[in-house]
C-alpha cells in the first residue's frame, strides 16, 4: 500500500508542476481517474476533451458527460470522425496511430485556445508490452502520459479508484469499437453500429467484460470463461443469436480462449508489430 500511496503522490505532484492540462477523457477507469486527480490538484485548470464519433458508443459519452457534471469538471465534446481519415477505413496496422495523431491534434487545438500547458493521456505501465501504435502519436505530439510516469499499473489506478470512491473503479476495459475489426477489413459505419447493438444487448444481459469482434458477418464473441454456462443456457442462447441475426450478422460464434484485449493483434507478423510500435 505504502508504494501504491507513493506512486499517487508522484502523480500528484507531476501534474502540479504542468500547472495546467487539457485531458484525453473517454470515460474509461483510466482516463476518469486521471481527469479525478488532474481536476483535485488543479481545479478549473483541468479541462476534460472527450472524442465523438460513430465508434465510441453513445452510453460511454453520456457516462462521460455525467461525471463532469457531477463533479463540476468542464467538459469539451470534439468532433472527431475517424472514418474521414485517410486510410483509417481500411483498417491498417496502424489504424490505432492514424486516429489518435488525429485526435490529440484536435486536442493540442482545445488546449492552445484555453491557454492550456499540456495535453495528458490515461495510459499506464501495463500497456507498455502490448501492441499500441498509438503511442507513436503520443511521442509525436508531445503528449504526457502522467500515469506511466508515476509507474501505476491497472491494478494500482482501480485500487486507488476504489478508495476515492470513484464510479469506475471496477468498470469493464473498454477500446473503440474500431478495434473489433480483423485488420484489412474495412471498417463502415454499419458494421460499427452492429457491433456497438451487440455488445450493448450483451451488458443489458449482465455480462460485465465483453467483446464483440467482426469477421466479415460472422460475429466472433469474446466473454470470460466463467461466463460461458450463463451464455449457452438454452434462452440466453437463442436470444443472442437471434438478436445478433437481426443486426446483420450471418453467423455467430463464442471464442474458446475467452475475453482477451487486443486478440485482432495475434494475427499480426513481429515485423508489423515493430515496424508500427517504434
Amino acid at each position: 500500500m505504502e508504494l501504491r500511496q507513493e506512486k499517487y503522490q508522484a502523480l500528484r505532484d507531476g501534474l502540479a508542476a504542468l500547472g495546467s492540462v487539457a485531458v484525453a477523457f473517454s470515460g474509461g477507469v483510466d482516463s476518469t481517474f486521471l481527469l479525478w486527480v488532474a481536476h483535485d490538484v488543479l481545479g478549473d485548470r483541468a479541462v476534460a476533451v472527450t472524442a465523438s464519433s460513430c465508434s465510441f458508443p453513445e452510453r460511454e459519452r453520456q457516462e462521460a458527460a455525467a461525471f463532469c457534471g457531477l463533479h463540476g469538471i468542464s467538459q469539451v465534446v470534439c468532433p472527431s470522425e475517424e472514418l474521414n481519415i485517410e486510410g483509417f477505413r481500411q483498417n491498417p496496422p496502424n489504424r490505432c496511430y492514424l486516429c489518435k495523431r488525429e485526435l490529440f491534434g484536435k486536442i493540442w487545438a482545445v488546449a492552445k485556445e484555453r491557454g492550456l500547458n499540456a495535453v495528458i493521456e490515461g495510459s499506464n505501465v501495463d500497456d507498455e508490452g502490448d501492441y499500441r501504435p498509438g503511442m507513436q502519436a503520443v511521442r509525436e505530439l508531445g503528449v504526457v502520459s502522467p500515469l506511466r510516469q508515476a509507474g501505476l499499473t491497472k491494478t494500482e489506478i482501480r485500487l486507488l479508484s476504489k478508495e476515492l470512491a470513484l464510479p469506475t473503479w471496477d468498470k469493464q476495459s473498454f477500446a473503440c469499437l474500431s478495434s473489433r475489426f480483423v485488420y484489412g477489413e474495412t471498417i463502415t459505419e454499419e458494421k460499427l453500429r452492429m457491433v456497438d447493438q451487440a455488445e450493448q444487448l450483451l451488458l443489458d444481459l449482465g455480462f460485465r467484460q465483453v467483446r464483440v469482434r467482426i469477421h466479415g458477418t460472422i460475429a466472433r464473441i469474446e466473454l470470460l470463461p466463467e461466463d460461458f454456462p450463463r451464455l449457452l443456457a438454452e434462452d440466453t442462447r437463442r436470444l443472442v443469436y437471434d438478436r445478433f441475426k437481426s443486426y446483420g450478422f450471418t453467423y455467430v460464434a463464442l471464442d474458446l480462449l475467452g475475453y482477451r484485449t487486443g486478440s485482432m493483434n495475434e494475427t499480426l507478423s513481429t515485423e508489423d508489430r515493430r515496424n508500427n510500435n517504434a
